[in-house]
């Protein structure tokens, strides 16, 4: 089947990589301009961009997916479906109309509509997520359905886990659904809940909070995003890793090292450290870091 692909992240790289290994090649793969990252602000290419490339398919980088330029690169490209997989932005008339859209989004939709189902799964504490086949409409993720798969969330899983068990299975289903196109069933009213995008507020790790919630909130944001603790100083200890402690007593909001562990004493609980990426600096292990700050370690009470 002729195809054009349209993705963004890595994510919907995965997926991509799988589609092009297959019969259904894309004549076309559309992803957002390169754009500043990292501390430098140098400009960056998406990962589909870099996908596409390696993989030698035919990329544009519209301003505006929804544009002139982009529509008539997509017709020219004849596909019989258009296959999307976070792309980061709307997709509306005329180009929603234009051709057959299948989605492949990471939840078990109604539940988990928008730009961050893994992450909010993850945060919420949902004991499963999987992806659905989805026909791509004027809503938000409200489109019918044609395939959903589960996955169980186990206490181990960070976004990097989870996320790349998920576009494997979302490219099997895309896969399937391009094969074999599955009839659609429009999606239930009950059960609807929207993930929205992760913010600064979102990746701050606040002792007034349970630690079992700023576990699963570690959990959420790594390895891509990150989340953050606030010291006294105003600076911000990045923490990669982290678990709820066990009949651990600490004092909220206090950060204490305690024979080369390092704990944040949380309104429920205390919150183990077990990765931490000081300001400016790399990643390291919670005794790193302890070791290397005199007079911060004392021995368990």
């Amino acid at each position: 089947m002729r195809t054009v692909y349209l993705g963004t992240s890595q994510f919907a790289a995965t997926v991509l990589e799988h589609l092009a290994a297959g019969s259904h090649r894309p004549q076309l793969v559309i992803t957002r301009p390169d754009r500043p990252r990292g501390r430098g602000k140098k400009l960056a290419a998406p990962p589909v961009a870099e996908a596409a490339r390696t993989l030698g398919l035919d990329l544009s980088q519209p301003e505006d997916v929804n544009g002139e330029e982009a529509l008539v690169r997509i017709a020219a490209a004849r596909p019989q479906t258009v296959c999307v997989c976070a792309y980061g932005a709307l997709i509306r008339e005329p180009l929603l109309s234009a051709h057959p859209m299948l989605n492949v989004h990471p939840s078990l939709l109604p539940r988990w509509r928008g730009a961050a189902p893994v992450e909010r799964a993850i945060m919420a504490g949902d004991s499963e997520t999987g992806v659905a086949i989805m026909q791509l409409t004027a809503g938000l993720d409200s489109g019918p359905v044609a395939l959903c798969e589960r996955t169980a969330i186990s206490e181990e899983d960070t976004y990097g886990t989870l996320s790349s068990r998920l576009a494997d299975l979302g490219s099997e289903l895309l896969s399937r659904a391009l094969d074999d196109p599955p009839p659609f069933a429009e999606q239930p009213e009950d059960g609807v809940t929207y993930a929205e995008k992760i913010t600064a507020e979102d990746r701050r790790l606040d002792s007034a909070r349970p630690a079992a919630e700023l576990a699963r909130t570690v959990r959420a944001l790594t390895p891509h995003i990150g989340a953050a603790l606030e010291l006294p100083d105003g600076s911000r200890l990045g923490v990669r890793a982290a678990r709820e402690g066990v009949s651990i007593e600490a004092t909220e909001g206090a950060l204490e090292a305690r024979d080369g562990r390092l704990w944040l004493g949380c309104r429920e609980g205390a919150l183990e450290l077990l990765e931490v990426q000081p300001p400016g600096g790399r990643a390291m292990p919670a005794a790193d870091y302890v070791r290397g700050n005199r007079g911060f370690d004392r021995p368990m009470r």
